[in-house]
């Protein structure tokens, strides 16, 4: 069961990381972008341990300094062709150590589109609402980072995004991070062009929202462990590009699986240990590009 669900989530992340562009003629940076870049790198703690065999600290080979350096030469860094804005940062599994806060200088990289700082550890700190600053976004990765506390409803504002990930934020069973005085509802209200969203282990602690399965646009959804409560809107089961629906561990969560049609696409459906209940419906069966079904300490029938 371990092997499967260490499987699951791999494919997942594969899922939640889009390929980097690059260029082999790179553009020249602006120089208050790369005095931004500078400060972020300096408001980390040097980190010589890293979590993992395939981390390194990305951040270290920056050189922003001098008349032939350019940020978008860095590791990590991607910038427009045309503008020479920088537009994306690429600091997965960078050993970043240390909190960011409101003020960070990350948040004046309003030009950015894609941000993944994930598997990095933000020493327990919130997600600034400063995040919101952002609204360029079209995809947000902080996953695996040690954040805590509530997530900002300014991620609400950030309407471009097409992929966001908050998974496997926690510091134990008891403290994770939260959805709670924004609920998910409030959440995904103007995220509207969501293709693939994962809160898995974030305490949310409140019902699935009917809005998302207004998201045509969905194609994973994972709420793994999340404390969900309520009927689960059965309509998302029935979106037409569905590939991944993970909704394991949430014990208090109630729903049934409806006839599915041979056109879906599902290749993940995890529902088990949850509390759905009703009958099999013989149609799974005939679900072509089935890989994985979990239907394990649940109530359904047949």
């Amino acid at each position: 069961m371990r092997l499967a669900l260490i499987s699951c989530f791999m494919f997942l992340s594969s899922l939640f990381h889009p390929a980097y562009s690059s260029s082999s003629i790179r553009p020249l940076c602006r120089i208050d972008e790369s005095s931004t870049l500078l400060q972020f790198k300096e408001s980390f703690i040097a980190n010589s341990t890293c979590r993992g065999p395939d981390d390194y600290p990305k951040v270290a080979s920056w050189m922003l300094e001098g008349e032939n350096s350019s940020c978008c030469l860095c590791d990590g860094v991607d910038c427009d062709d045309d503008t020479g804005h920088v537009i994306g940062l690429n600091l997965s599994s960078s050993c970043l150590y240390g909190s960011i806060n409101s003020s960070s200088s990350l948040f004046r990289l309003i030009h950015l589109r894609q941000l993944d700082l994930s598997y990095n550890f933000f020493n327990y700190s919130q997600i600034p609402s400063t995040i919101g600053n952002l609204s360029m976004l079209t995809y947000l990765n902080l996953s695996n980072s040690f954040f805590l506390g509530q997530i900002p409803s300014e991620i609400s504002l950030l309407n471009k995004l097409s992929i966001l990930d908050l998974s496997y934020n926690f510091h134990s069973f008891l403290q994770r991070l939260e959805l709670k005085r924004a609920t998910l509802e409030s959440l995904v209200q103007n995220l509207t062009n969501l293709e693939k969203l994962d809160l898995s282990v974030v305490d949310i602690s409140s019902p699935v929202p009917n809005q998302l399965a207004n998201i045509s646009s969905l194609t994973a959804l994972a709420l793994h462990d999340c404390r969900l409560v309520g009927q689960f809107p059965i309509r998302i089961l029935q979106l037409p590009g569905l590939q991944i629906l993970v909704l394991g561990n949430n014990f208090d969560l109630k729903g049934y699986l409806p006839h599915l049609h041979l056109s879906s696409h599902l290749k993940y459906l995890l529902v088990g240990h949850t509390g759905f209940s009703g009958e099999i419906p013989a149609s799974i069966g005939n679900l072509d590009s089935l890989e994985r079904l979990d239907l394990g300490d649940c109530k359904s029938q047949g």
